[in-house]
């Protein structure tokens, strides 16, 4: 495939592969507490004291952990992923999308951009199927417990992820790189999809739609209505339910964009191929 074109999927995590927000899984009844209690907490504190809801839930995290006496460390939120249920088909979804885009010469990668938790993402079955994974991380202390957030990923700031993985600028420290101007990009804009499961994910769905690349809103079965406005409204190309399955309705919607972006590589290398022979004429 060294002639082959890069296609990049961004999925959202809870909700979107998950099928509810990770914390809900281990590490909330790790606390004693169910998840609408935790949730509601993190409300409250968000309300009173005016701070952004990611940092919100981080800072509930730090707070309900020491009150519990837990040590919030890499490795507790990491084994407090093992857990994480995904929607049906998840599991063999990577492979089958990869195959199917080796068999069109596109190499397919997946990145992961959630406001969820990365160290409890690190722990889940499917991590190793991702080129690169975004989320909200903790920094640690010199006894590697959790105190402050090293990075928080809201839902307008998800957007920064789709011009770095464009532009290839992984590294999160490097403001510069990601906001200087690009001759040529990595993964072209119209080659990028992004799969997300609503309201949270509207500015992403939103940039990826309006640069020429495909937005898919995903839905639980029968929960059709929570995203139908969205596409009413045209911030997205697709609604699906969540069912990665084999011969499921997102796989067939995937399997087109692989071939419309098989289409159009092979046509912009018969015009190169053209306008080199044009110019060896002249």
């Amino acid at each position: 495939m060294s002639n082959s074109t890069i296609m990049a999927i961004m999925y959202d995590f809870d909700k979107t592969l998950s099928t509810t927000d990770m914390q809900n899984y281990d590490f909330i009844p790790k606390l004693g507490m169910t998840p609408q209690q935790f949730w509601s907490e993190t409300t409250k504190f968000s309300e009173k004291s005016g701070v952004e809801r990611i940092l919100s839930y981080m800072y509930m995290m730090v707070y309900q952990s020491k009150k519990q006496g837990i040590k919030l460390t890499k490795e507790y939120l990491k084994s407090c992923g093992t857990n994480i249920k995904f929607f049906s088909g998840v599991s063999t979804w990577f492979k089958r999308i990869n195959d199917y885009g080796a068999s069109k010469n596109i190499k397919v990668e997946h990145y992961l951009v959630s406001s969820g938790t990365k160290e409890i993402i690190d722990g889940c079955s499917i991590i190793n199927e991702f080129k690169k994974v975004y989320g909200c991380e903790f920094y640690y202390d010199d006894n590697g417990e959790a105190v402050w957030p090293k990075l928080a990923i809201n839902y307008t700031q998800k957007t920064q992820f789709f011009f770095r993985i464009a532009k290839g600028i992984f590294d999160t420290t490097d403001d510069q790189g990601v906001n200087e101007k690009t001759k040529q990009l990595r993964v072209p804009y119209h080659n990028i999809v992004y799969m997300g499961d609503g309201m949270t994910d509207i500015a992403c769905m939103t940039l990826v739609k309006k640069n020429g690349g495909t937005s898919i809103a995903l839905y639980p079965e029968k929960e059709i209505e929570k995203v139908k406005g969205i596409y009413d409204d045209g911030r997205v190309d697709f609604l699906c339910k969540a069912d990665y399955g084999a011969g499921s309705d997102l796989e067939k919607v995937m399997k087109l964009i692989i071939d419309k972006i098989s289409t159009g590589h092979e046509l912009n290398k018969k015009r190169v191929s053209l306008a080199n022979k044009g110019e060896q004429k002249n």
